[in-house]
C-alpha cells in the first residue's frame, strides 16, 4: 500500500519505528498543521480508559498530581495518549477546527464531535498542561489538538445529552454493539457478564437483552456494585466474585453460558471466563486488561471448546446503538449517571 492509501491509514504521521501503524509506533507527529485529507480538532475532553486510568492511579497510590504529571509525560514523548504498561490510551471529545478539502469523514468546522478511534493512534497536543484535572477521575477537562485521519471515525455529540454522558457511553459503544452481533448470530440465550455494573458491562447486558437473550448473569466484585446493578433490573441473576479467581467465577456462575463478555479493567479474568462459557459459547474480551496468550493457551489447556473474540471496538451503527441504549434503559443511566457525576 502506498500514496493516498498510507495517507488515510497515518502512516505518514509515525516517527518511530520506521513501517508501522499509528497504534503500533512509539513517537507520532502530533503537528497541528494538517494535510488535504486530515481533520483537526480543538480538544476539550479526553476519557482515559478504564484499564489505563487504573493502572496509572495505582501505580502512583492514587496521588492526582502525580497521574496528572505522568499523562502529560506521555503524550509529550509519545505525541499520542498510550499507557506504557496498559497499551490502552481512550478517546476525547472536541470541536472541529479544520478540514482538508480532501477528507472523507464528512465532519464540518465547528461542529462538537466525539472521536471513536483510540488514543493510543491519535496524533495529540496538549496546550494547558491538564490544569484543570485533579489526576483522580478518568474523564479529563484539556485544551489542545488532536488529527483524524481519511481512515478514522468521529460521531457528531448528540443535543440532548450531557457531554460528559456522550464521552463515558462513546468511550464503550463496541461493546455493546459486539454483544449484541454475537446473541444475533449465535442464537445465544444465556450471556454472562464479568465487569456488570460498569459503562461496558451495563450497556452489554441491556443489548443482550435487546437483541434477544433470555438468561443475564451480572457478576460484579463488590456487594455494593451487586446491590446498584439488582436495582437497575438489568440481569436476571446478580453475583459476586472476583472475575480473577477462575474458580470462584466458575462457581458463582453454576450452569456455564452461552456467552461471556469480559467488561473488567484488571487482567487476570481470562480463565474464569473460559470457565463461565459453555462447550460451544462465545467469549467476547472486551477489556484492554485482558493477556490474549492467556486467554489462548489456558482454554486450550483446559480443553475447553469455546470461541474467544477480541472485542475490536467498532461495529457499524455502535455509536448510535449505546446512545439509544442509555436513552431508553432507565437501568442503564441509573448506573452509569452517578459515574459520570463522580
Amino acid at each position: 500500500m502506498r500514496g493516498a492509501a498510507e495517507r488515510a491509514l497515518g502512516v505518514h504521521r509515525v516517527l518511530e519505528p520506521a513501517g508501522v501503524l499509528p497504534q503500533a509506533a512509539q513517537r507520532l507527529d502530533a503537528d497541528p498543521a494538517i494535510g488535504p485529507d486530515e481533520v483537526r480538532i480543538a480538544v476539550e475532553r479526553l476519557n482515559l480508559d478504564a484499564a489505563s486510568f487504573r493502572q496509572l492511579s495505582e501505580a502512583h497510590a492514587g496521588d492526582g498530581e502525580a497521574v496528572r504529571a505522568a499523562v502529560l509525560e506521555i503524550v509529550r514523548d509519545r505525541g499520542k495518549m498510550q499507557n506504557p504498561v496498559t497499551g490502552s490510551g481512550g478517546m476525547l471529545i472536541g470541536v472541529v477546527d479544520a478540514v482538508g478539502e480532501e477528507s472523507p469523514l464528512g465532519l464540518a468546522a465547528g461542529q462538537r464531535v466525539a472521536t471513536l478511534v483510540s488514543l493510543t493512534l491519535t496524533p495529540l497536543r496538549v496546550t494547558d498542561g491538564l490544569a484543570r484535572w485533579n489526576g483522580r477521575s478518568e474523564q479529563v477537562p484539556a485544551s489542545g489538538t488532536a488529527i483524524l485521519f481519511a481512515r478514522s471515525i468521529a460521531a457528531v455529540l448528540p443535543d440532548d445529552l450531557p457531554d460528559a454522558v456522550s464521552l463515558a457511553v462513546l468511550d464503550v459503544c463496541g461493546a455493546p454493539a459486539a454483544t449484541a452481533r454475537v446473541v444475533e448470530r449465535t442464537g445465544a440465550r444465556s450471556v454472562v457478564v464479568l465487569g456488570a455494573a460498569g459503562k461496558s458491562g451495563c450497556l452489554s447486558l441491556a443489548a443482550a437483552r435487546a437483541a434477544g437473550a433470555t438468561h443475564l448473569t451480572g457478576l460484579v466484585r463488590t456487594e455494593a456494585e451487586a446491590a446498584a446493578l439488582r436495582t437497575s433490573g438489568l440481569a436476571d441473576r446478580v453475583t459476586v466474585a472476583d472475575a480473577t479467581d477462575p474458580l470462584a467465577v466458575a462457581a458463582a456462575v453454576g450452569t456455564p453460558a452461552d456467552l461471556t463478555v469480559v467488561c473488567v479493567d484488571v487482567a487476570g479474568a481470562e480463565h474464569g471466563a473460559v470457565l463461565a462459557t459453555a462447550d460451544g459459547g462465545t467469549v467476547v474480551f472486551f477489556s484492554m486488561a485482558t493477556t490474549f496468550p492467556a486467554a489462548a493457551l489456558g482454554a486450550e489447556g483446559m480443553a475447553a471448546d469455546v470461541t474467544m473474540l477480541v472485542g475490536n471496538g467498532y461495529t457499524p451503527g455502535h455509536a448510535e446503538l449505546a446512545l439509544e441504549l442509555y436513552r431508553s434503559t432507565p437501568g442503564v443511566r441509573a448506573l452509569i449517571d452517578p459515574r459520570v457525576a463522580e
